[in-house]
């Protein structure tokens, strides 16, 4: 009875706290890759995994953007699980849609169909990372217009409703454009957050970090080394006037966008050689964007072969990327270690239910990874009430989210007989990522009168020889 009392509580444990990590974990907590890159495509995942996971690095960032008519769960999800398998952090920047030459723009009658499909997806990471929206500071992102206002409310309802459907949405306001001036086709970002925090006051309660486009301007053209808003540091002058409008809240800076224009192989007489990128970007990342605040950089663009984006991507035309992206993946990178969610379901016990008191009971378990790590067959164990498993033998190598594999266990019946309630938990690294699941053994003793006989006849045989 105390080991049945021990297993129900330790079940009851485990289902209101057992997985249950703190949502938006402290990012300084663990290691981090802070290198990342914006992608189109997500075909060019593997690309963007050998430039940011190279050098000793792991669990870089990549920057990738979803459109209104654009949410189908089943590609979504593909996207995200070769992610998980190439080690590769999404940042997700939703978008409307392109008409003509202006995005449409958003409705707030759109915000629950965004969320529901945001939260079926079995996500990389503890934290979800989305971006929302894309600098509403340019009438060409807002529907051919300027209205902070309106993107204040849309922001804070969307934050909102997310933080609603599950505290692991990790929410970022759209980067906007810092060189941008007053103009009737711009506003200056200043003005725009200040009109945005007169409509709405807490339009940041609910926002977890700062996306920046910390672009060297002018013309995309700048030093690696600036300073102040239009520059590589341009977090750092947004920061700074978040503090001076009252936002005491401190916010993780992701750089979402930044990068240098360039010539495309001498197309462009007038940007910057692609041979001196490189060095640009190097110095960038070695001792600009080595700021503790800063969790992910994504330069804009990795490829792209048309107009306006082709003169910042990373791969020329022909399909051969130019030598900066070698160069920026030689760099010295950090292993980072992101949290991910272990948890899984044991759908099914398999076992013989007549069992003698201390013998070894051989089993088979069905069981489904149903968190967020690909399972490497060494690590996963099963504890029998508080004691490990005599053996385990996985079916599989390596186990997605997702999938379901069979377990064949080995474990000791009790020295008791009757009818006896055991109880099963698999671990992944020591640690419980499963509920228990209980079972029924009927438990006999040895006919000890019939074994008493077995062994007199055979000492009588011994005896005769």
């Amino acid at each position: 009875m105390k080991k049945l009392l021990t297993s129900l509580f330790v079940s009851i444990c485990f289902l209101l706290f057992g997985s249950r990590i703190a949502a938006a974990y402290d990012l300084a907590s663990v290691a981090n890759n802070r290198f990342g890159i914006h992608i189109i495509d997500s075909n060019d995942l593997e690309d963007a995994a050998k430039l940011v996971n190279s050098s000793g690095g792991d669990w870089g960032y990549v920057t990738l953007v979803i459109q209104q008519t654009d949410k189908n769960k089943d590609k979504w999800q593909d996207t995200f699980n070769k992610a998980r398998r190439l080690h590769l952090i999404p940042i997700v920047r939703i978008a409307t849609r392109p008409l003509g030459d202006i995005w449409e723009k958003p409705s707030l009658g759109e915000i629950d169909g965004w969320v529901s499909f945001l939260n079926s997806l079995n996500w990389v990471v503890k934290n979800r990372y989305v971006v929302i929206a894309n600098e509403p500071n340019h009438t060409k992102e807002w529907g051919g217009e300027i209205n902070p206002e309106e993107y204040a409310t849309y922001l804070r309802e969307f934050s909102s409703k997310l933080k609603g459907a599950s505290s692991d949405f990790f929410v970022l306001p759209a980067g906007l454009d810092a060189s941008a001036g007053n103009s009737k086709d711009t506003m200056d970002e200043a003005t725009f957050i200040k009109k945005m925090l007169a409509k709405e006051p807490q339009v940041f309660a609910n926002v977890d970090g700062w996306a920046s486009h910390s672009y060297p301007n002018p013309d995309f053209s700048g030093s690696q080394n600036g300073y102040g808003r239009g520059s590589v540091r341009t977090y750092d002058w947004e920061l700074s006037l978040l503090k001076e409008l009252g936002i005491a809240k401190e916010l993780p800076v992701f750089i979402t966008e930044t990068g240098w224009a360039h010539a495309m192989n001498g197309e462009k007489k007038k940007a910057i050689s692609t041979d001196i990128i490189g060095e640009r970007l190097s110095f960038a990342f070695t001792q600009v964007w080595t700021d503790k605040k800063i969790i992910a950089v994504t330069p804009f663009l990795l490829s792209y072969n048309e107009p306006p984006f082709d003169t910042f991507s990373w791969k020329d035309k022909e399909g051969f990327f130019y030598p900066f992206y070698f160069e920026v993946a030689s760099l010295n990178k950090v292993k980072g270690e992101p949290v991910q969610e272990e948890k899984a379901e044991i759908e099914s016990v398999i076992v013989q239910p007549f069992r003698l008191t201390g013998s070894i009971i051989s089993g088979t378990l069905l069981v489904k990874n149903t968190g967020q790590s690909i399972w490497n067959k060494s690590d996963i164990g099963l504890i029998s009430q508080e004691e490990s498993a005599l053996g385990i033998s996985p079916s599989f190598e390596t186990l997605e989210p997702g999938s379901i594999g069979f377990i064949s266990f080995k474990i000791l019946a009790p020295e008791e007989s009757g009818v006896q309630l055991k109880s099963l938990t698999l671990t992944k690294g020591g640690n419980a990522i499963s509920s228990p699941e209980f079972f029924q053994l009927f438990i006999v003793s040895p006919p000890r009168m019939k074994i008493d006989g077995f062994f007199a006849t055979i000492l009588k045989l011994i005896k005769g020889l």
